[in-house]
């Protein structure tokens, strides 16, 4: 049975922080445009306040959820215990990209272990909390982080990262700008 709340309480965010993945969702406005549905992990999110959470985005081949935040905002992040009592947890909210570069990047981008390959920060401002039961979502074994994303990244060094983005994060695949866009 879902139950829906105003904020993050304590529980909520003891749950939020034992979990090693959780998923993004947003879209476009236009109904030709496309859902992006984004799995997230390396100790990447963070609770900032009972309404408020951010995650460090690494680099990625699009930046779908940064042209849906720009274009209107919406964003779901949803969480479900793989291990333990079952449990699945969900934010909504209004979301915004944050940069490098900004005041904002400097006060938020210390709540982080930023590797090379980290190229924002979405922050949502969370208006329902959602939990429900979660019977559905099968056990998995927790084994460890990927490395490739930070390989990569220092494969290609700074300049060849900015030359990634230019290339792949500016527009998404509907053709929406992200906030990367003036970047470049």
């Amino acid at each position: 049975m879902a139950k829906f709340f105003e904020e993050i309480g304590p529980r909520h965010r003891e749950f939020i922080e034992a979990q090693k993945i959780f998923f993004t969702a947003s879209a476009p406005l236009s109904g030709d445009g496309h859902v992006n549905l984004s799995p997230k992990g390396m100790d990447a999110f963070r609770v900032l306040s009972p309404n408020k959470v951010a995650y460090m985005d690494i680099n990625g081949s699009g930046n779908e959820t940064s042209a849906h935040l720009l274009e209107n905002g919406r964003i779901t992040i949803m969480f479900c215990a793989f291990d333990g009592p079952p449990n699945i947890l969900r934010l909504y909210g209004k979301g915004y990209t944050v940069l490098p570069g900004t005041s904002e990047w400097d006060e938020l981008s210390p709540l982080f272990h930023l590797p090379l390959s980290s190229r924002q920060i979405i922050v949502t401002n969370v208006d329902i909390v959602q939990t429900s039961c979660g019977y559905g979502v099968p056990f998995y074994d927790y084994k460890g982080e990927r490395d490739q994303a930070i390989k990569w990244a220092e494969n290609k060094g700074e300049e060849g990262i900015e030359k990634y983005q230019a290339e792949k994060n500016r527009i998404s695949l509907d053709g929406l700008p992200t906030a990367m866009f003036d970047r470049f």
